[in-house]
């Protein structure tokens, strides 16, 4: 289906865990990998010299901001995303529909598109599916997402008209798509609806495409559902092809969704997180603008190797908190990423070494993970 250079090497599965290398035209992918946000083409207060120290291997764009601002033709200008942000990596952009429904106070979807009004300055636009491939081609990300429609997840009756537009409108993708050195990724959809998922993964795996998504997971559902739901979606996708959960990013979320054969991620939480004093670290978050760490002369976490923790205290971060400096959001991104990135390199090996199981039961025995609203 899709030419070369795009290939899909399974190194090592335990259970429904994988290691993987997805080979794109601007690098390898190490699989398990998560992904961080650069939603305006840049991932926020973090610049793309301190992104690449943080070992960082895939970095994600927003089709539907971008296509707002600055608009595709003037990234296309500066030869595509990876010179316009300067991330020489591998990169992948959404197809916009997610921002679509979650974003846009009137919209009306129909089989043929959207229509939306802009959240920034109130313009009316329509996104099809033929539109989203044109932006995301004068992107130029390495992987593109079909147009899906994103739906609440517990209305059995519109998921079902909703998942069908979906694959309607992934064939239109395809149809339309030109751009070879792009690896176009269908969505799974159809909520919390275990018959809906096995029919919605059935056909997306029957299109060959490069990779394949599972959409529509954490948007309220709970973690329960969203286990269920990997779970019957895992057997179904081709297991050559890497699979990529939309979205997802807490440390628990991460480890398990590799438990149920999930190999990519992505999720705006470590800098959101970083952005309200928040730091991950082996036992949970903890908010560094509390008092008990006023005085503390140890990093976030004791055994972490990013720059923040090789460099500076819990007392300097909490400093720069009250003295409202810019730099704690960039100090405290630059560890949330490194956590999540180090965590998924940790993850990867221990399936080459064959001791997941250890892994993830002690990961998930010690991490207290935060409530779904939190991560919201």
């Amino acid at each position: 289906m899709e030419d070369q250079p795009f290939s899909f090497r399974l190194e090592k599965q335990l259970g429904s865990a994988r290691a993987g290398v997805f080979t794109t035209p601007h690098g390898d992918i190490l699989t398990p990998v998560f992904a961080p946000v650069g939603t305006q083409a840049t991932v926020k207060a973090v610049s793309p010299a301190q992104l690449a120290e943080t070992g960082a291997n895939l970095v994600l764009a927003n089709t539907y901001h971008l296509y707002l601002r600055p608009g595709p033709d003037l990234v296309a200008e500066h030869g595509g995303l990876h010179t316009f942000m300067q991330w020489p990596g591998p990169m992948l952009t959404d197809s916009g529909g997610f921002q679509v429904f979650s974003l846009s106070d009137t919209r009306k979807v129909d089989d043929e598109g959207v229509t939306f009004k802009s959240h920034i300055d109130g313009s009316m636009h329509r996104l099809t599916p033929e539109l989203s491939i044109t932006v995301q081609e004068k992107l130029g990300a390495d992987i593109i997402m079909a147009f899906d429609e994103c739906a609440v997840p517990d209305d059995l009756t519109y998921n079902r008209k909703s998942m069908a537009r979906t694959h309607a409108w992934i064939e239109r993708c395809m149809h339309v798509k030109q751009r070879p050195d792009q690896a176009l990724f269908g969505i799974v959809q159809g909520g919390v609806f275990p018959e809906l998922r096995r029919e919605s993964a059935s056909f997306i795996a029957s299109l060959g495409l490069p990779g394949n998504a599972i959409g529509g997971l954490s948007v309220g559902e709970t973690k329960a559902q969203m286990h269920a739901i990997l779970e019957v979606v895992d057997p179904i996708l081709p297991a050559d092809k890497p699979r990529y959960l939309m979205g997802v990013g807490s440390p628990e979320d991460l480890i398990n969704g590799i438990l149920r054969g999930v190999d990519i991620f992505d999720c705006v939480l470590p800098t959101r997180l970083a952005r309200h004093q928040a730091a991950f670290t082996s036992g949970g978050r903890v908010n560094l603008m509390n008092s008990a760490n006023a005085r503390l002369l140890q990093p976030i976490q004791e055994d972490c190797q990013c720059y923040t923790c090789r460099n500076f205290t819990r007392a300097y971060l909490r400093h720069l908190i009250i003295a409202r400096e810019m730099l704690a959001s960039t100090l405290i991104s630059i560890h949330n990423i490194q956590f999540l990135i180090t965590l998924m390199n940790n993850a990867r090996q221990a399936i080459l070494n064959g001791r997941f199981s250890d892994f993830s039961a002690a990961f998930l025995a010690e991490y207290k993970p935060s409530s779904r609203k939190e991560q919201a």
